[in-house]
Order: structure tokens, then sequence, then C-alpha cells
């Protein structure tokens, strides 16, 4: 497990809106390494520079949110992210939302988590 900085806007229910993101990130040399667009137009995302990422988002007049979320890698099988769910429950720790992607072929599995208490459950985790 890993704190990551996660972004949050609304996006218009337009064509195009979701890649000029994308193309705005690609021209910037940000990489996005996890996101969830729901049907409401929220945005979230995770990257891999979140400062350099937030400056472009507002050059381009996006209003953001961020927060710390855990970046969890887990092995690509049945009942890993059940232990990992367990292990933050076990501290008391609330899952408010997650969002995931795993592959048949790959070994691993990445999962963003966003809980009611960042800092414990890093403890719990040992990150």
């Amino acid at each position: 497990m890993a704190i990551r900085r996660e972004f949050k806007l609304r996006l218009p229910n337009s064509p195009g809106a979701l890649g000029q993101i994308c193309q705005n990130f690609a021209d910037g040399k940000v990489g996005i390494q996890a996101l969830s667009l729901d049907p409401g137009g929220t945005l979230r995302f995770v990257v891999d520079n979140p400062l350099h990422a937030a400056g472009l988002l507002k050059d381009q007049q996006h209003a953001i949110e961020e927060r710390d979320v855990l970046l969890i890698q887990l092995p690509n099988e049945v009942g890993a992210l059940w232990k990992a769910t367990r292990l933050l429950n076990s501290a008391g720790v609330n899952i408010e939302y997650a969002y995931a992607c795993s592959l048949d072929a790959q070994p691993m599995a990445s999962v963003v988590v966003a809980v009611d208490d960042i800092e414990r459950a890093s403890m719990v985790a040992g990150v």
C-alpha cells in the first residue's frame, strides 16, 4: 500500500470531455495510474506527477478537489481484496469508495481506496 494524491473534478456531459483531460496530461507528460468516471460526470484519478497535474488542470480552469488515498497493489488472485479490506476493518478504518482494475494475464491488480482515516490506514498497512 502507498499513499497517493487523488484529484476529483466535474466533467461536462459532452463528447471529448474526458479525451481533453487525457490529451492535456499526455502533452504534459503526466501518466494516469487509475481513474473512475461516474454517470454524473465526477472524475476521480491518480497520476504519477500530482503537482504537475494540478497545475495543468488549473491552467485549463478546472475546479479540482484533492485528497490522499491508498493505492494498493494486490496479487491478482481470489481473496486478495478481502484480505486487504479485512486489515483496514480490523483497525476500524471505514472505506468510503474504491475503484480497481485487474487483467487475467497479469500477476498483480491495483486498487484505489478512499478511507475516513488515512493516517490510521497507513499505520496498519505499514506505509
